[in-house]
């Protein structure tokens, strides 16, 4: 069964003045209702990535396609069946959150009737309705999204792109977000592209994830594929000289990429090998250990184990 692709990207590249280059040819493809998460430390090539394509970033080379629309040669067709909600509010504060969204189905066309309906349906699920009347100067952050995301589905897209839609975001806020957002995906069937550095949302609401460091794809897969990749334990020790002991490992054949020395503290992937047998060669090179941990692997152990890096590095 051929599946219908909503999100086609085709080895995309973008370079800014200064050969700058943001994104150095990523390629994926997403298929119509997914959700599809890109993850990557800040500055990774997310955003860029988005932007090429719902048409806010021209890209230098490479092809995207919404809905088989080609975004370059069609700007206006990609933007008919796409919305965003971007980064940082694009709302007008002085007008009311009804004001801003009735201005909202007029720009875009939307019909009457259908936007009534929707609007009613959209602002009652997002727990919204009560507060239409107040001006939007006076909401808090999380109520400005739940605005935000409803003007972005008031058009019907057949694409929804979220960069960072929970950024400055308590974490009550943001797991009360998502919430909402897996619920409107379940009763529109929009498919979801979305950015973040925040593991927990992008296994909740994704799919499949893919994995972006310094501009290129690293990974493209689903979450249990992408944990399957670094074996079912991690060991994680408190030593006195992180990179000595990560030395010893290497030397006795455990993989570099299975161990990342940074600071006070040595992680290890376990594929292979057992934590006694990690304990033994360090102890037999007379290497100091305060504490022992042993864990379930997560998707940060996923890009440490595909990038060298933590997920949560604040790249710039």
């Amino acid at each position: 069964m051929t599946v219908q692709l909503a999100v086609e990207a085709e080895d995309l590249v973008k370079i800014y003045d200064g050969d700058v280059a943001a994104v150095k040819g990523i390629s994926f493809e997403v298929g119509t209702g997914e959700a599809f998460g890109l993850l990557g430390p800040n500055g990774a090539g997310k955003t860029t990535t988005i932007g090429m394509l719902n048409t806010t970033v021209t890209p230098t080379s490479g092809r995207a396609r919404l809905g088989g629309v080609d975004v370059v040669e069609d700007p206006m067709g990609t933007r008919a069946i796409s919305s965003v909600v971007f980064q940082d509010a694009v709302v007008d504060q002085p007008l009311t959150g009804g004001q801003n969204l009735e201005l909202h189905m007029r720009l875009w066309g939307v019909d009457p009737v259908e936007g009534r309906s929707r609007f009613a349906e959209l602002t009652r699920t997002v727990g919204i309705a009560d507060i239409l009347d107040r001006a939007v100067s006076t909401y808090s952050g999380g109520q400005r999204r739940r605005m935000e995301i409803v003007r972005a589905l008031l058009s019907a897209p057949a694409v929804l792109f979220l960069d960072e839609p929970t950024v400055g975001l308590d974490t009550r806020i943001r797991h009360d977000l998502f919430d909402i957002i897996a619920t409107l995906r379940e009763k529109t069937g929009v498919t979801i592209i979305m950015t973040t550095h925040y593991l927990d949302e992008a296994e909740r609401l994704c799919d499949r994830l893919g994995v972006v460091d310094a501009g290129r794809l690293v990974a493209c897969d689903s979450f249990v594929n992408l944990l399957a990749k670094v074996g079912d334990e991690v060991l994680e020790l408190r030593v006195d000289d992180a990179v000595a002991c990560a030395e010893v490992l290497r030397r006795a054949g455990v993989a570099p990429d299975d161990v990342l020395a940074m600071g006070g503290t040595l992680t290890v992937l376990l594929r292979g090998t057992s934590s006694g047998a990690v304990l033994d060669l360090l102890a037999g090179c007379s290497m100091s250990v305060r504490s022992v941990t042993t864990r379930p692997p997560s998707l940060d152990d996923v890009y440490l184990h595909l990038t060298g890096g933590r997920m949560t590095a604040d790249a710039a």
